[in-house]
């Protein structure tokens, strides 16, 4: 069984295709933000800010686990929500 479930995801106000498009908007914004955290740690080691290595510095969820995991994650939790259109 899969979880957490499509009807729990959308809340039976959206369909699965929906669904995917939100998840796909919802892990570009998770790369892109360790791809941000990434940034700052590397230019923190460069300028000799921190003893601490590059994986010390980015945010264990977002180092640890695949984006679209990441983005279920956070739409299950209520960080992200799934829209209609341009909202």
């Amino acid at each position: 069984m899969i979880y957490p479930t499509i009807e729990k995801l959308t809340q039976g106000e959206f369909n699965r295709y929906e669904l995917v498009i939100g998840v796909a908007k919802g892990a570009r914004l998770v790369t892109d933000k360790y791809v941000e955290m990434r940034q700052k740690a590397q230019k923190m080691i460069e300028n000799h800010e921190t003893d601490k290595p590059l994986a010390a510095l980015i945010d264990p969820e977002y180092k640890d686990q695949k984006a679209v995991k990441i983005a279920i994650a956070k739409l299950e939790r209520g960080e992200f929500k799934l829209s209609r259109g341009q909202e």
